[in-house]
């Protein structure tokens, strides 16, 4: 098992990134509520946060709370840019960087007291470079693990900085909300609290058995364990990842038919795929990602005979997840639709065999040289003609 005898891992996350950096690049948005997005929230400073506005939420609803908001289109390439500049900084400041998005990672300091200072000294001198070489706000939790960092620097926030003594650790966590728990949302919270847990040490104090009861196996061994804040993992650099994905958030006002979902399926299989393949990998699994009405979440998924890369054999596992869940979204609504495709290997993974096969690589192929040639908007698939194709996030390198 690996815990270091000292606080010396430390997890950095910048402040509401998207609007931080609407802020920075205008000042005359700085000390202002500012909302990135306006049919759904991408992102929002902490002056509209503390009236109520979230990520996530409609555009609608976020202004009746902040009438007086600043709303801001979101600008993917100045964000990609800025999280860019502060990997660098990462990279200059530990040997050893684990990125979690965009706008978070993880840093492992050990044994660089001698030529670099106490890992809080680091975390100082990261907040000051970030502060000054790219003009963010960033905070920083510094523990003996991953799960208590990412604890803190979520308590720290915003701009803030904390430090969890190894011999405190249990005093300052478990006084803490149940959410601050990682894996536990809100279906895992409604069972916590329907048993009387609304505090992390009121978790701690039930014995193992009983949360295997109630969350399963998994869930509650996993949760017994960080309540007494057990988190074995180490900081590992960036691994290629097993899965990516897209979605697209569009409110209460969005598509309803199944014709208008259909498109924006498409378009968020399409754009996944052209990843894949630039990355010369094929996946496994297909998973249809939901959000509905009511804010809560559901996923279907699919598992395909062989990993492949083609838009069309993807389209169609993806198009089989849609029928299959369009009665419960005809009933509860939707506001995002997404895809992910996991079990990600190399290309040279059997590429799946159907009857298009063929002629469906070679227009793959063909799309993708015509979009290195002239530009990813060069080429469209008739079906996106003259549609919002959405938001395309800016994401970590494979």
């Amino acid at each position: 098992m690996f815990v270091p005898a000292y606080a010396a891992v430390l997890h950095a996350d910048l402040d509401a990134f998207f609007a931080s950096v609407e802020q920075r690049d205008d000042p005359s948005l700085r000390r202002r509520p500012v909302i990135v997005g306006a049919g759904v929230v991408l992102s929002a400073s902490y002056e509209a946060r503390a009236r109520g506005v979230r990520g996530a939420m409609g555009g609608g609803r976020a202004r009746r709370l902040c009438p007086d908001a600043v709303v801001v289109s979101p600008r993917m390439e100045a964000y990609s840019e800025a999280s860019k500049a502060v990997r660098d900084v990462f990279d200059d400041t530990a040997p050893v960087v684990e990125a979690l998005s965009i706008d978070e990672a993880f840093l492992d300091v050990r044994g660089m007291e001698r030529f670099a200072g106490t890992p809080v000294e680091i975390a100082r001198r990261l907040r000051r470079r970030v502060r000054e070489e790219v003009g963010l706000p960033i905070t920083v939790g510094v523990a003996r693990t991953k799960f208590l960092a990412k604890v803190a620097s979520a308590v720290a926030k915003p701009d803030g900085l904390l430090l969890v003594p190894p011999d405190r650790e249990l005093e300052f966590l478990h006084p803490l909300p149940v959410e601050s728990l990682w894996g536990v949302g809100d279906a895992t919270a409604a069972k916590l609290h329907a048993r009387g847990l609304s505090r992390v040490g009121e978790v701690a104090a039930l014995p193992e058995r009983e949360l295997v009861d109630l969350l399963g196996r998994a869930a509650g061994r996993k949760l017994h364990a960080l309540s007494w804040a057990r988190d074995p993992r180490r900081v590992e650099r960036a691994r290629r990842r097993r899965s990516i994905g897209s979605q697209r958030a569009f409110g209460r006002r969005g598509p309803r038919t199944r014709e208008g979902l259909d498109t924006i399926l498409v378009g968020i299989v399409d754009r996944l795929c052209r990843r894949l393949r630039g990355a010369r990998r094929v996946c496994r699994t297909v998973v249809l990602r939901l959000r509905f009405d009511d804010m809560k979440r559901a996923t279907r998924s699919r598992t395909m005979n062989e990993a492949t890369s083609r838009t069309e054999a993807i389209l169609a596992t993806s198009r089989e997840l849609l029928t299959e869940a369009m009665p419960v979204i005809d009933a509860r609504g939707i506001t995002l639709l997404g895809v992910s495709l996991t079990g990600l290997e190399d290309e040279n993974a059997v590429q799946l065999a159907l009857p298009f096969a063929c002629d469906a690589a070679a227009l793959d192929s063909t799309l993708d040289e015509l979009r290195e040639r002239f530009g990813p908007d060069a080429v469209t698939r008739a079906v996106l003609l003259g549609r919002d194709p959405g938001i395309s996030m800016p994401l970590l390198p494979d």
